[in-house]
């Protein structure tokens, strides 16, 4: 049974999510400050961490560093951009403002435990000449090294995580967005744009393909 730890001082937020989430099958923790986070974890260690932010004793955004390996999605009511891509960039796995729809909130949660339990320590995908090295982060095509940006090498590894398959443009920005929460849907096609042309200039071919209205896919092997 996977598990999972709440920390939020605010008990009427806690007992919502500790009841939806036992309701689906998960077994719940509960911690009311930072302080208390901490002194559970060193007892045990959950799948993943509900963390609020506005919390007595030790912030949420000073506990989030002490997470680390643990996917953990911020539940708080500050709703600005700027909050948000700190806090990603900061080592959160998501972030859902305050009020939420429960669906939205087992949504989350089952996509991160999914990546989470997907996620191996590294990987090398393949495809033709194109690899991708998650432990090194070194991509290579026709044998010569690709210089990627943070963003551009999000993609492609989400692409070539789910050979064939076409990914939309919501999904890919959704999939990503832990880590490279500054992607928008504005400049997601840019972003691809660069990815092919780079993948392109080392290779002489074209590895990832537009669906024109719905997304992007990688490019079967020639």
């Amino acid at each position: 049974m996977r598990k999972i730890l709440i920390i939020d001082d605010d008990v009427t937020i806690g007992d919502l999510e500790q009841e939806v989430l036992e309701r689906e099958g998960y077994a719940v923790q509960r911690a009311y400050s930072g302080t208390e986070a901490l002194l559970l974890l060193k007892d045990s260690r959950p799948d993943l961490v509900l963390l609020d932010l506005m919390l007595p004793g030790l912030p949420g955004e000073e506990g989030l560093p002490q997470l680390k390996g643990i996917p953990v999605i911020v539940v708080s009511a500050k709703a600005s951009v700027e909050d948000k891509v700190d806090l990603l960039l900061g080592g959160a796995a998501d972030y859902l403002t305050k009020p939420f729809d429960t669906k939205e909130l087992l949504a989350r949660v089952a996509v991160r435990l999914r990546e989470n339990a997907r996620s191996p320590l590294a990987a090398v995908y393949t495809c033709g000449e194109l690899t991708l090295d998650t432990a090194s982060h070194a991509v290579r095509a026709a044998g010569r090294p690709v210089q990627l940006t943070r963003t551009e090498y999000a993609i492609l590894k989400l692409l070539m995580q789910n050979p064939g398959q076409v990914l939309a443009k919501s999904v890919l920005l959704d999939r990503i967005s832990a880590d490279t929460p500054d992607c928008t849907e504005s400049s997601l096609k840019t972003h691809v744009s660069n990815l092919r042309g780079k993948l392109r200039a080392v290779s002489g071919r074209d590895y990832v393909e537009a669906v024109w209205g719905i997304g992007f896919r990688l490019a079967a092997e020639s």
